[in-house]
């Protein structure tokens, strides 16, 4: 047989099982859109990855001057006997090629690359047949069957053998530059993209609002026109997103969203893999609280070119990613596991480059003076380890690749980042690590199988940030952060509340996602596209409840001032027009005794009833009855004003507001808790990040045999559950 024939053979049987699975499931109430959700970015490398459960923890090794193949061989006797599955990679030394290297972690054990079993070919009929282990076996079973674990080996083994031979270039090659700015090599392949986007010269020039006032003196008539314009105004170099002269937004956007475009073309042209089970991965080095659309990428373009190919995946390092929220640690980690998981619904998501240990020296690309000016520093113990490696699984991250193992011994991180103490000993960090992954793969059926349940979808929207991005212009440049800002607060709102939420997108809303929600909060939502409208209009006469704050509904896609009057589609939905945008400063709004610091909207109600109103007598709050459902008007930008810490005040308003009669399933004063749901078990995430303490736990929806500790298979009493200081704790409830 043809090995074309037997990749087919192979993904007609994983399309079986996907139409079993998805069989099954249809006959069970389906609350949360779990078969919508798992088809959104199904495939059979993707099927694959669910039948196998691959749950790689791998760290990174770097030897050291003098390092013998002994030295070698005892690391990786170490990281196997502490749970540690691979490596994430290697770097080579004057002595060692990094090829040898990953020999000797095979030798020993240890799979040589980051998606270890990921790698492995599908369990078909055919392999179990063909390696003689009954097919009645469970699928725990087989994969630990000696005969699959030998055949896998040598399918590992091949890989090597390939590993990073020379392949042909593709002849797409594009150098991506992260701004607003046209280079020349770039003009025609702009001048390509524009015309199969618009297809016509009139939608061009509506789009890029040429005949408004104040943006050009003579808007395109002809495709001539187009192509007589030389788009090029300014030279590269400043921090102005806009270039001189280009202050249409929808110009500006359609510059972000084809260089973004370009980028995802030349991942899916350049980054391919040698065999067809073998995955590739791609993410990005890049902090997950940037603002993406100003830097010409789509993180959850990405993903979708990972849907047939592999893995998605962020880098997520301390002393990096965390300066734009005051390197502050335990709850950003769990709103970037759960970010990037929620951008590739369905898929294979994971951090293939993590924190492994202390750092304060090597980190940091100053994007702000803050960042320029101060120490990202960071201790790295048991307990922050701990919240690391649980926010990730409770976020919905599969896997995990710890930089670094042991640290490099000069130069550029020496001495940092390292899993092993300075003697290069496991001390309380590293077991802790591995006992967490000797957890996470005893329990990686359930953790694939299993899935958040929100009651809240936060609303992500790539074009609503390009046009943040687009206004963002010369001695503004704040603005482009301003989304990312509001949905840190709203994020961080909902965990210190404990309310289940994920991050849905416009792309979800597009593919029928938007009823797995009881509420989708907007925050900040500057622009909205208006085919939306018609969609969310559907899902709240469906029963859902819409949250809109300032400073939300000014433009729409292309950056035109939206139509918010009366039979507008905004009005329809939400039974109010806004009359204007305004700012609490000069004019105080305050909320009881509390005073506001942003955008304000100047709310005209129609259908919609008033809920509540500023001291001034203006209302602050209304809900309009559609349907089945309620959309609402904040007007303040409460997302963006909890960006910060300790704002308990807007914290509880806006959770009030947002929530209105629902309430969280599971409550746990004085402790952060995710929940992951699976058929046998849930897994609950305790957070904690304050001194030694003991919670209880409860929920009035969900019932359970019995709590334990899943590190240490300890009963746990929910009335009585002991978390360290600062770290947190791992629970499984058996249903």
């Amino acid at each position: 047989m043809s090995q074309f024939h037997s990749i087919i053979k192979k993904i007609l049987f994983a399309l079986l099982l996907f139409n079993v699975g998805a069989a099954l499931q249809a006959q069970q109430p389906d609350e949360y859109l779990t078969a919508v959700y798992d088809k959104l970015h199904w495939s059979p490398m993707q099927e694959k990855f669910k039948q196998i459960a691959p749950m790689p923890f791998g760290v990174v090794f770097l030897p050291w001057a003098g390092c013998t193949e002994q030295d070698m061989r005892k690391h990786f006797r170490m990281m196997k006997q502490l749970g540690f599955t691979n490596l994430k990679q290697t770097m080579a030394t004057p002595e060692w090629s990094e090829r040898d290297i990953l020999r000797i972690a095979m030798e020993e054990g240890i799979i040589p690359f980051w998606y270890g079993e990921g790698g492995w070919e599908p369990i078909t009929p055919e392999l179990l047949q063909q390696l003689a282990i009954p097919a009645t076996l469970s699928m725990p079973q087989i994969r630990k069957h000696t005969a699959m674990l030998a055949y896998q080996n040598k399918v590992i083994w091949k890989h090597w053998d390939k590993w990073k031979q020379t392949k042909p270039l593709s002849t797409f090659q594009y150098n991506h530059r992260p701004d607003a700015y046209l280079r020349p090599a770039d003009i025609i392949l702009f001048r390509e993209w524009i015309k199969e986007k618009y297809r016509s010269i009139e939608k061009l020039a509506a789009a890029w609002n040429q005949y408004e006032v104040g943006i050009t003196p003579a808007p395109y008539k002809t495709w001539e026109d187009f192509y007589n314009d030389p788009l090029i105004s300014t030279v590269p170099g400043t921090d102005e997103i806009v270039p001189s002269g280009g202050n249409e937004y929808g110009r500006v956007k359609d510059i972000l969203r084809f260089k973004a475009d370009m980028y995802l073309k030349n991942i899916r042209e350049n980054i391919k893999s040698d065999f067809p089970e073998q995955p590739v991965r791609a993410g990005g080095e890049m902090g997950l609280f940037l603002p993406f659309a100003s830097r010409a990428t789509d993180m959850e373009g990405i993903a979708e070119t990972m849907k047939n190919v592999g893995s998605f995946y962020p880098s997520i390092h301390l002393a990096w990613h965390y300066e734009e929220l005051d390197y502050e640690v335990t709850r950003p980690i769990y709103m970037q596991s759960s970010l990037c998981t929620d951008w590739f619904k369905g898929g294979w998501a994971a951090t293939w480059e993590s924190t492994g240990g202390p750092q304060q020296f090597s980190g940091g690309k100053g994007w702000d003076r803050k960042g320029q000016e101060g120490t990202a520093g960071y201790t790295v113990n048991a307990g922050t380890i701990t919240q690391l490696l649980l926010s990730y699984l409770a976020g919905g991250f599969k896997g995990v690749g710890l930089w670094s193992w042991n640290y490099r011994r000069a130069g550029w991180e020496s001495g940092e980042y390292a899993l092993l103490d300075r003697n290069n000993e496991p001390g309380e960090r590293a077991i802790r690590a591995g006992n967490i992954a000797k957890a996470a793969d005893r329990y990686r059926d359930e953790l694939w199988q299993a899935h958040k349940e929100p009651y809240i979808g936060v609303f992500v929207n790539w074009d609503n940030e390009a046009i943040w991005s687009a206004l963002a212009g010369p001695n503004r440049t704040h603005f482009k952060n301003y989304p990312v800002m509001a949905r840190v607060g709203i994020s961080r709102a909902l965990i210190n509340a404990n309310i289940p939420f994920e991050y849905v997108t416009a792309t979800d809303v597009r593919k029928g996602l938007a009823q797995r929600y009881k509420v989708i909060y907007m925050p900040a939502q500057v622009s909205i596209n208006e085919d939306l409208f018609p969609l969310l209009q559907t899902y709240v006469q469906q029963g859902g409840r819409l949250v809109l704050d300032a400073p939300g509904g000014w433009w729409n896609e292309q950056g035109k001032v939206l139509n918010t009057g009366k039979g507008s589609a905004f009005e329809k939905i939400f039974g109010a027009t806004i009359t204007d945008f305004q700012y609490s400063n000069n004019v105080p709004y305050t909320i009881g005794n509390h005073l506001l610091n942003g955008f304000v909207l100047q709310i005209k109600p129609n259908s919609a009833l008033v809920s509540e109103r500023f001291q001034n007598g203006q209302p602050s709050v209304t809900i309009n009855k559609l349907g089945k459902g309620q959309a609402v008007i904040l007007s303040p930008d409460a997302s963006f004003s909890m960006k910060g810490k300790q704002n308990s005040f807007m914290e509880a308003w806006t959770l009030k507001h947002t929530m209105g009669n629902w309430k969280s399933p599971y409550t746990c004063t004085g402790a952060i808790v995710y929940r992951q749901a699976s058929p046998t078990a849930d897994h609950y995430f305790f957070l904690n990040d304050a001194p030694l303490k003991k919670v209880t736990f409860s929920s009035s929806r969900y019932q359970y045999k019995k709590f334990t500790d899943a590190l240490t298979g300890e009963k746990i009493n929910p009335a009585a559950i002991e978390l360290e200081a600062n770290s947190g704790r791992w629970i499984r409830a058996e249903k």
